[in-house]
């Protein structure tokens, strides 16, 4: 199958039940709780009086955690079911965009952009890549969320072989999921792309998984299945 960005937001589009939706209105799943979010506020600081762009905010959690954090905040989202959901659920301080990140209509500039968990699952990502650093105010933030392409399946091959095995880093590939599809690249990809935008690194995060929290998930504990990344923009 030839992937396209029109193919994947359909793919989420039907992947998304309203059970789903509702079991991670609040805070997300279990993994954005307690790994991504915590890393993903550190990095936006003080977001009171600032206006924050969401891309790519799927059911609109994050987008409603900020507003409740102070920020005036516009999510942006292509699949019909899960910006319905969003727009369902908003509250004070948020509103919500229906558009694909690659053709996002005229905005203006934000203080912050923040993409959770979206530009591994766009097959033709650099073009959302690009709008999002667009959308930023010169000086302002870039803050992104991947996968760890280096532990994308670490939870499956753990629990298979009690360690993580990988077989292929530097090819770019589908990885198929319960709900849709991600797409595996190097690291490598996403941080020069990052550099050809003109964008400026500031940290990169590798977090891992609280002990106390674990639930005997050993591999979240001793090796990062998340990426974390905050950029100035130009």
């Amino acid at each position: 199958m030839t992937w396209t960005n029109e193919a994947a937001i359909r793919q989420w589009d039907s992947g998304s039940t309203r059970a789903s939706m509702e079991a991670t209105a609040e805070h997300g799943d279990f993994a954005k709780q307690h790994l991504v979010n915590p890393v993903l506020l550190r990095l936006l600081g003080d977001v009171r009086g600032r206006r924050v762009l969401d891309a790519g905010c799927g059911n609109g959690y994050f987008s409603r955690m900020l507003a409740a954090r102070g920020a005036e905040v516009t999510g942006v989202e292509p699949a019909e079911s899960v910006i319905s959901f969003a727009r369902e659920k908003a509250g004070a301080g948020v509103s919500y965009v229906q558009a694909e990140l690659a053709r996002l209509p005229a905005l203006e500039p934000f203080d912050a952009v923040v993409c959770s968990m979206v530009l591994m699952a766009i097959p033709d990502w650099k073009p959302a890549m690009r709008a999002c650093v667009e959308a930023v105010r010169p000086g302002g933030l870039f803050v992104f969320a991947i996968v760890h392409p280096a532990f994308e399946e670490l939870f499956g091959t753990w629990r298979k072989y009690g360690e993580y095995r990988r077989k292929e880093y530097l090819a770019e590939y589908e990885i198929a999921g319960r709900d849709a599809s991600d797409f595996h690249r190097p690291i490598s990809a996403y941080l020069n792309e990052l550099a050809a935008l003109g964008c400026r690194l500031r940290e990169v995060v590798e977090p891992g998984l609280d002990p106390a929290v674990a639930e005997g998930i050993e591999s979240y504990v001793r090796m990062p299945n998340f990426l974390l990344v905050s950029a100035e923009a130009g």
